[in-house]
């Protein structure tokens, strides 16, 4: 199902952990998260074996199992989902330049996603009160872990056991 607030969670469990990325800016009311788009392509080109990366990291060649992720794209505070052609050209232009080799590869997909990011991880632990009559409410343990950008990969590991030792509390 979906998740329209995490207060109503709140009335139906002991604690909550939100992990919701950009989902937060709505969930926890945070507008601090933001979108970073970036967009890769996945290209045929099995004669590559080695990791390429330039200095800013925004270009890249990494070869997998089943093709070769080129990249990329990071574009803040920009939603969208589409594949943009431009993009495309000018990853693949700037991947040619670090592997010229590239340009034999065939494209076999192209992929857009959107990172959740915020200037500062969000790794911390909050407290919702329900709102049940008479009562004054329930106080429920929130765990809050999002916000890791293009990090999240590598973040997550640690930000995951943190999150962790926060629900014991």
């Amino acid at each position: 199902g979906t998740v329209s607030s995490l207060q109503e969670l709140a009335g139906r469990y002991d604690l909550v952990v939100n992990c919701s990325g950009l989902g937060s800016r709505a969930l926890a009311g945070d507008g601090q998260v933001r979108p970073v788009r970036g967009q890769v392509l996945k290209v045929q080109a099995p004669w590559l074996s080695h990791f390429i990366r330039d200095g800013d990291g925004k270009t890249y060649v990494y070869p997998g199992v089943h093709s070769v992720t080129v990249g990329g794209t990071r574009q803040d505070d920009d939603w969208r989902l589409q594949v943009d052609p431009a993009d495309s050209e000018s990853i693949l232009r700037r991947c040619c330049l670090l592997e010229p080799s590239l340009a034999k590869g065939k494209v076999l997909a192209e992929w857009v996603g959107l990172r959740p990011d915020r200037r500062n991880p969000r790794v911390e632990r909050a407290v919702l009160v329900t709102e049940e009559e008479g009562v004054g409410g329930r106080r429920v343990p929130v765990v809050h872990n999002y916000g890791h950008g293009g990090g999240g990969v590598t973040l997550s590991w640690g930000t995951a056991l943190d999150a962790l030792g926060l629900t014991n509390l």
